[in-house]
């Protein structure tokens, strides 16, 4: 081979390499999309299960469009918040991949069906909590009695078998409903606040600015901090009205916390719509009903941050 076919060849070779290098960074940067499960949530990072992987991390950024698909055809988008992803939500994402394979993203889309099922069973992991204590309460008492009545047990022995079966069927649903929400006993409480509401009204009494601000100070110390902000309702009226009264006060103490408080989105949780559920006061009485017309505020550090 001669010396100038030799340099023509080098030469090719160069400009091929530099082609590759200058190519790289558009294939990396060109738009992908996945659809899976979000396993977990902290902050502006999600963990999605995907068909093709079991722990897909996602990042998201104050310019992440999140919406939810609407009509029959769902070719309607509306905007929503970011702090509707949970865990336990089917979401579609479309993004790009950094330099660490971590999926940026530029939009994440639901279901409204899908996000009201997550919503419902968040709701109703703690009224299934109160159900295997007080099943657990019961299974003590029988214990005591049977100490007490040695002529009765074998009827007692009866009884206690199909309460230690209905404990263990709620233990399973509570277990089952922790693990599809990120495992949220996985968290210390650092601060709380209840804010109490008039009989149908929405809007937060100014008195309770201070204590909410405070809070958000608060967060702000704690290294990788959530909020939660759950919103209740008594049992007066009907259920659906409830419901929305709940899902109001929630928004508005967010709203306070966002805005007054400079609390970023990626830092609140989902705020709960709990309803009538978790009744703290007797709703016969009208003290009772003015304790169960409320919101609380709860600062969370994931104790996996926390070096746990």
């Amino acid at each position: 081979m001669s010396q100038l076919n030799a340099h023509s060849i080098a030469h090719r070779v160069t400009l091929f390499l530099a082609g590759l290098a200058l190519l790289s960074p558009i294939l990396a940067a060109q738009s992908v999309k996945v659809e899976g499960l979000i396993k977990a949530r902290d902050g502006d990072t999600m963990i999605l299960r995907t068909s093709s992987s079991p722990d897909l991390t996602v990042l998201l950024t104050d310019n992440t469009e999140v919406g939810q698909f609407q009509g029959v055809f769902k070719a309607r988008r509306k905007q929503m918040s970011m702090a509707a992803l949970i865990p336990g939500l089917a979401v579609k994402v479309e993004g790009t991949y950094n330099d660490r394979t971590q999926l940026v993203a530029k939009s994440v889309f639901f279901k409204g069906n899908d996000l009201e099922d997550a919503e419902k069973i968040e709701a109703g992991m703690h009224e299934t909590k109160v159900q295997v204590q007080q099943n657990q309460a019961e299974l003590e008492k029988q214990n005591a009695a049977l100490k007490a009545h040695n002529e009765a047990l074998q009827q007692q022995q009866a009884q206690l078998t199909e309460h230690q079966a209905k404990i263990a069927a709620n233990k399973a649903a509570v277990d089952a409903a922790i693990a599809r929400f990120g495992q949220l006993d996985d968290y210390y409480i650092f601060d709380e606040v209840t804010v109490y509401f008039a009989n149908g009204k929405v809007k937060v009494d100014p008195q309770y600015n201070p204590q909410l601000l405070a809070l958000a100070d608060k967060a702000k110390t704690v290294d990788g901090y959530m909020i939660e902000v759950k919103g209740y309702a008594s049992s007066v009226g009907s259920v659906s009205l409830n419901q929305q009264l709940s899902e109001d006060r929630a928004d508005a103490v967010t709203n306070i916390l966002v805005q007054q408080g400079h609390i970023p989105l990626t830092r609140m949780l989902a705020p709960g719509a709990m309803g009538e559920s978790h009744q703290v006061g007797n709703d016969k009485t009208a003290e009772g009903q003015a304790e169960n017309r409320r919101v609380l505020v709860r600062v969370l550090q994931n104790k996996g941050i926390a070096g746990i």
